[in-house]
C-alpha cells in the first residue's frame, strides 16, 4: 500500500496515544514505514476477541463460585492463558494443570504448589485460594 493509503481509522491504539508502525511504499516506490493510528477491521476483531475473553472470565468465576472449578482456571482466564501456557509455566504435564481444576483435588494441593501457582499468576497464595481478595 501507499504511504498515503495507511489507515487513520479510530481504534484501541488511538486513546492510549499509541501508533501502529505499517510498512508502506513511498512516492519513490521504496518501502518505508508509516505509523497507523488503526484500522476498522482490526479493531472489530479486537474487540470482538476482548468481549470473548471477559465472557470467559466471567464463566470461570461464575463455575468457582459454584464450586465447579477451582480459582486456578479463573486466574488462567484473567492472565489471558490455556492450558499448554499455564502447564509450561509451571512445568507440569497438561492433564495435572486440568486436574488441578478440580476443586477437591485443588484444595489438597501442597503449599509449595500453591506457591508455585501464585508465582505464576503474581498473586499471593491468599489470592490464589479466595478469588474475593483479588
Amino acid at each position: 500500500m501507499k504511504e498515503s493509503e495507511v489507515p487513520q481509522d479510530k481504534s484501541n491504539l488511538e486513546s492510549a496515544s499509541f501508533r501502529e508502525l505499517c510498512y508502506a511504499v513511498d512516492e519513490n516506490g521504496e518501502y518505508t514505514t508509516a505509523n497507523s493510528s488503526g484500522w476498522d477491521p482490526k479493531t472489530i476483531a479486537l474487540n470482538n476477541a476482548i468481549e470473548d475473553i471477559k465472557e470467559r472470565i466471567e464463566k470461570a468465576k461464575k463455575l468457582v463460585f459454584n464450586n465447579q472449578t477451582s480459582p486456578i482456571e479463573y486466574y488462567m482466564e484473567v492472565h489471558k492463558m490455556d492450558v499448554p501456557i499455564l502447564a509450561s509455566y509451571m512445568g507440569l504435564w497438561q492433564w495435572r494443570v486440568k486436574r488441578h481444576f478440580k476443586p477437591s483435588v485443588f484444595n489438597k494441593l501442597s503449599q509449595k504448589m500453591l506457591s508455585k501457582y501464585a508465582e505464576v499468576f503474581s498473586i499471593s497464595i491468599e489470592q490464589l485460594q479466595d478469588i474475593n481478595k483479588e
